[in-house]
């Protein structure tokens, strides 16, 4: 998968002088509706956690790859990742592009809901992390700014392009014999558990996080 368009996106919408206003207007909005009264310093750090979620989108795709290439889930990422890619292009998705970076909240949630699905799946099948990343409090976080009826819809998305991919399955043979030995010698520098979980402690101005996972 080549993350060029993707990353020329996320460059065109971080340039624009106006994304900043523009979301944290949002976030004061989402805020409200939490019964948060968040101030200019809160706003600011809220956005930087959006900066950050849609900033890593392009890292973690070829990462997630790369891992599965190295234990032989190559193809079914692949499909997953064709997806993910064609969501990016698609300017009339769920959260239109012409929104500027708002735009962009929907497919990096895409994105990154379905890399830790990905990874969630091989997890339970062999106790190990298949990249270094754990999305699952910042993904939560995300669907609650993106709000309802789009989380859902993005949700069923995800669900539909991992079943696609027939992850289960292609997660089931790694326990033949021949795949436990190519999982031995292949597996990841992750096996130890995450490295890196985005800090979502920065959205706590806008009332999101007090029951997130680990807060």
């Amino acid at each position: 998968m080549n993350t060029n368009r993707i990353e020329k996106i996320i460059a065109e919408q971080f340039s624009d002088p106006h994304a900043v206003v523009e979301l944290q207007e949002l976030l004061a909005v989402i805020a409200e509706r939490e019964g948060a009264t968040p101030d200019e310093a809160e706003l600011a750090r809220a956005a930087s956690f959006i900066y950050d979620y849609i900033e890593q989108v392009p890292y973690l795709l070829t990462v997630a790859l790369t891992s599965a290439r190295n234990v032989g889930l190559e193809a079914e990422t692949e499909s997953i990742l064709e997806m993910v890619q064609g969501y990016w292009i698609e300017d009339n998705d769920v959260i239109p592009d012409n929104l500027g970076i708002i735009g962009l909240l929907d497919d990096a949630y895409c994105s990154l809901l379905s890399m830790q699905a990905l990874s969630d799946f091989y997890q339970l099948e062999t106790g190990k992390f298949l990249f270094p990343d754990d999305l699952t409090t910042a993904n939560e976080a995300m669907r609650r700014i993106i709000g309802e009826p789009y989380a859902t819809e993005l949700d069923m998305i995800v669900t539909k392009a991992v079943a696609k991919a027939n992850v289960k399955n292609a997660l089931k043979l790694l326990a033949s014999p021949e795949k436990q030995r190519l999982f031995s010698s292949q597996a990841t520098i992750w096996n130890h558990g995450p490295a890196h979980t985005l800090p979502v402690e920065k959205l706590s101005g806008l009332g999101l996080t007090a029951d997130l996972a680990g807060e």
